[in-house]
């Protein structure tokens, strides 16, 4: 699914908004979600599930090509847990 398949949908289910309104909604829907995980917050969504944005320390690993060691910088990483709605729906299908 792209974001032009949520735009559609969105459009569709809503009635009485053109597709440029819709684009917009979905388009700032995303934005405060993107503004929140940069500052650090957790976004939860009922029914959904939530999104987290955890540190990860610098590190040493390897090049799996030539096994020299080589250092994995410090990094922030996105993860998403789906709730409990979310998972028994997608297992009853």
């Amino acid at each position: 699914m792209t974001k032009a398949d949520i735009v559609d949908g969105v459009y569709e289910r809503l009635g009485g908004y053109s597709k440029k309104e819709a684009a917009a909604i979905v388009e700032t829907i995303l934005d405060v979600i993107k503004e929140a995980l940069v500052a650090g917050e957790k976004v939860k969504i009922s029914s959904f599930g939530s999104f987290t944005v955890h540190s990860k320390a610098k590190r040493m690993g390897r090049n799996p090509k030539t096994g020299k060691p080589l250092e994995i910088s410090a990094r922030k990483v996105l993860t998403f847990k789906p709730s409990q709605v979310l998972r028994t729906v997608l297992n009853n299908r």
